[in-house]
């Protein structure tokens, strides 16, 4: 615990984004002093980069109960807990009228880049008073600021994986920059005109891969010329199809089933068993010129593209922690006693254990890594493990440990952590009404009798109704893996 000598010095919690404002939501409950230090100009940078997305969580798991008790105090109007939000509705019904609360507003500063982070007058070797020493927090215009605690919620997503398969940068991914899109491109709206009538290839095999999988082949309907390519390391993609009907959150067995019947029809081409070896720009000009990408594990592979979506994933940058003392696991890079509990391996997000201000303390007293970051190279993370996290800690900088180490969060037995588009989102985009979608699944169990595949009997259904093809997989993609389940019977 931080020394009481220290209470005239604030929380130093650095981001604005879903987290750490709910870190402040949390510390500003409990009468902590705090400051917010956000590198950008706005709150939630990151998640606006990601507006145009739909997660498959409905509100009721994307809000920090704190921070709604404050927002309902400020006459908040909380939008219907089942319904799915944008990206963009997070920022703008959530996470910016948050940022904008009396209690929590004249806290955050704004453009504040921290570059370094120490103890005052104290570096990383010295062990004698360094628990009562304050923390210096270092900004990029050469401001120091002390603090009694730092919880660091500056997130990965300056941060991309590479594309390359050892984790190393493949060879000639640094020159072909210009032709690869990290994250989830906006192929609907900014991004359209990089992926229209053109080839693109998707590396990474999540959700986020998954979700541009799914928008790539709905632009292919629109837009003539337009294919896709999947390539994957594994040499089956099963996993990436998650739990279809058996899933928790119906959204999101929409989007595996969706995905599987995309590369079952042949949409989506699949190259499996592709690790990234090395990229070799073909042009000079990202907008005309092509890239090769070539796999050698197994036989050399190539795939000749416009355009790379590395739907790889994200890792933290601890350089801003350099001379602190940190304990972090070799193999995920997060907190030593929580790397267990996240390891990709052994769990999911739901069967992720809720945890704490213990499991993520550092042998330096009073810093915590929380959110994205504190999950180190592992993607299991989800928006309300990380609102647990610093409940329990803003607790433990009160002095309730009662309350910090009751950890108690119920989850979604096949969790939700990714973003991605599920088949209520999809039919709300192209405004068909629930009747109409019920229609789509009637006339699909109508066809099973006399199609060779549940993926044939919704295309057939979908003629039929006049619906576009690539959509009608993805609405009917829940309902139709059950359809092909042994001993199934339709509807």
């Amino acid at each position: 615990m931080v020394d009481h000598s220290l209470d005239q010095f604030p929380v130093a919690v650095i981001g604005a984004g879903p987290i750490g404002l709910a870190a402040a939501a949390h510390l500003a409950e409990r009468s902590v002093p705090f400051v917010v230090l956000e590198a950008d100009d706005t709150p939630a940078a990151a998640v606006r980069s990601w507006s145009h997305v739909q997660l498959f969580s409905p509100w009721e798991y994307n809000t920090d109960p704190a921070a709604r008790r404050l927002l309902a105090e400020a006459g908040w109007q909380e939008p219907d807990a089942s319904e799915l939000p944008t990206g963009g509705d997070l920022v703008k019904h959530y996470l910016q009228p948050l940022a904008e609360l009396p209690v929590l507003a004249p806290h955050i500063r704004y453009g504040a880049t921290v570059t370094a982070l120490s103890r005052l007058g104290i570096d990383r070797l010295r062990t004698a008073g360094r628990e009562k020493a304050p923390f210096v927090v270092r900004l990029s215009d050469g401001e120091e600021l002390l603090a009694r605690s730092v919880i660091d919620a500056s997130g990965t997503w300056r941060q991309p994986n590479v594309v390359g398969a050892n984790g190393l940068p493949a060879h000639g991914e640094h020159d072909a920059a210009a032709w690869i899109t990290h994250g989830l491109p906006d192929v609907f709206g900014a991004d359209r005109d990089q992926h229209a009538g053109r080839h693109t290839v998707v590396v990474g095999a999540g959700h986020s891969a998954a979700n541009t999988l799914l928008a790539l082949a709905e632009l292919a309907d629109s837009a003539p010329g337009t294919t896709i390519t999947w390539a994957i390391r594994s040499a089956d993609p099963a996993a990436s199809f998650g739990g279809g009907n058996d899933d928790e959150l119906p959204a999101r067995g929409a989007l595996g089933s969706g995905l599987k019947m995309l590369v079952d029809t042949g949409r989506v081409t699949l190259a499996a068993n592709f690790r990234t070896h090395s990229i070799k720009r073909l042009g000079n000009d990202p907008a005309h010129g092509q890239v090769e990408l070539i796999s050698l594990d197994g036989g050399e592979q190539t795939i000749t593209a416009d355009r790379i979506v590395a739907a790889t994933g994200f890792r933290p940058d601890y350089s801003i922690s350099d001379e602190l003392r940190l304990e972090l696991d070799p193999i995920m890079s997060a907190p030593r006693a929580l790397a267990p509990l996240i390891d990709p391996n052994q769990h999911s997000c739901g069967t992720v254990t809720p945890h704490g201000y213990r499991e993520l303390a550092h042998p330096e007293p009073g810093y915590f890594i929380v959110g994205m970051k504190s999950y180190g190279r592992a993607p299991t993370f989800l928006m309300l493990t990380g609102y647990e996290q610093v409940r329990s800690i803003a607790a433990a900088l009160a002095g309730d440990l009662e309350a910090a180490q009751s950890v108690e969060l119920q989850l979604p037995e096949t969790g939700v952590c990714s973003v991605t588009a599920g088949g209520e989102a999809i039919a709300l985009r192209l405004g068909l009404s629930q009747e109409q979608h019920e229609e789509l699944l009637h006339v699909t169990a109508k066809y099973l009798g006399t199609s060779s595949s549940a993926a044939e009997a919704v295309l057939s259904a979908a003629t039929e109704l006049g619906i576009d093809h690539t959509a009608a997989l993805q609405l009917a993609a829940y309902a139709a893996d059950q359809f092909d389940a042994p001993g199934a019977t339709g509807c």
